[in-house]
Order: C-alpha cells, then structure tokens, then sequence
C-alpha cells in the first residue's frame, strides 16, 4: 500500500494511547460478603449487650434481696423473735420460686423443700431453728450465723437457674390424709 505523497508517516509506527484501566469499583453497596460480616457484628454486639443487661439486672435483684436481709438485721437485731420471723418469710419467698406449696410445708416437709438447694447440713439445721424462733417469745439463737446461712441458701436460690418450674415436694403420709 502506497502513502499519498502528502502524508507523512512517522519513523517509529503510529502513535498509541496508553492502556486504561477500569475505574475503581463503588465503596456503596458493598459486596454480599459485607453485609453478612455486618449482620453478624450487629448480632454479636445485640447479643452481648443482652447478656450483659440481664446480668446486670440479675445482680441488681440480687443486691435489693440481701438488702432486705440486712434490713431485717438492723431493724430487728435486739428482738430476735421478729428477727426470725422475717428471715423465715424472706426464706419462704425464695422457695416459692422452686417449690409451688413451700407457704405450706412444715417440719420435715419445709426441711426437704429448704433441702432442694445444696447446702451442708448445719445451715439446714439454722434455716430450720427460724421456724421453731419465730414462736417463742424472747428466743435465742445465734444471729449472726443465722443471718449468714439465711444470705448463703438466698443467694444460691437466687442464682439457680431461675427458668425451672415450681416443683412439688411431696407430702408426708400423716398430713396428706388431713386434707
């Protein structure tokens, strides 16, 4: 092929443009993978702030029940019979939540149903002195180590996992038949 005479055509080849990329792609949407990962820390972040606001709802009741313990203590220090008539209702209240007929059970009954929660036998036996104290006008018993076992069953009442249901204690033979 033959060039007109007036064209002139360069020594080095014809002139070429550079190569162009593609322009970088969008920040906005980002890719699927991305709002999975995001999903997954917001349901992560929703999770832990849950957990914690139920924990910290959790002590917060747990806190308000050793009060009303302490309470107790101070308001009725120098008159142990009402001492443990209120140490024996806040006992009583923390049964119900394991035990639907604890309001009602004495003797070895409220025993057994005290017993649900694992404690060692003297606390039982303390727990087990409120109900015979709370009878006898000026009574005597050991306040302080009553005031603790009744702070140790609460405590580790409270902290059993509070979704099991009321359970019920069985009766003895002897009181069954009154009914």
């Amino acid at each position: 092929m033959m060039f007109p005479a007036t064209t002139v055509a360069p020594a080095t080849g014809p002139v070429l443009r550079d190569i162009h990329l593609p322009p970088d792609p969008p920040w906005w949407p980002p890719a699927p993978g991305w709002w999975g990962a995001a999903l997954l820390l917001l349901g992560l972040v929703a999770l832990a702030v849950w957990l914690w606001h139920r924990r910290h709802g959790h002590r917060v009741l747990e806190r308000a029940l050793l009060g009303e313990v302490d309470a107790l203590l101070v308001h009725w220090r120098e008159q142990p019979q009402m001492l443990a008539a209120g140490l024996h209702q806040l006992l009583r209240r923390g049964a119900l939540r394991y035990d639907a007929g604890a309001a009602h059970r004495h003797g070895d009954e409220w025993r057994r149903t005290l017993a649900v929660i694992p404690v060692d036998a003297s606390t039982l036996d303390r727990l087990m002195a409120l109900e015979d104290a709370m009878y006898r006008p000026g009574a005597s018993f050991d306040i302080d180590a009553t005031v603790a076992a009744t702070r140790h069953w609460l405590l580790l009442a409270w902290r059993r996992r509070a979704g099991r249901k009321a359970i019920a204690v069985p009766q003895i033979a002897a009181e069954s038949s009154h009914v």
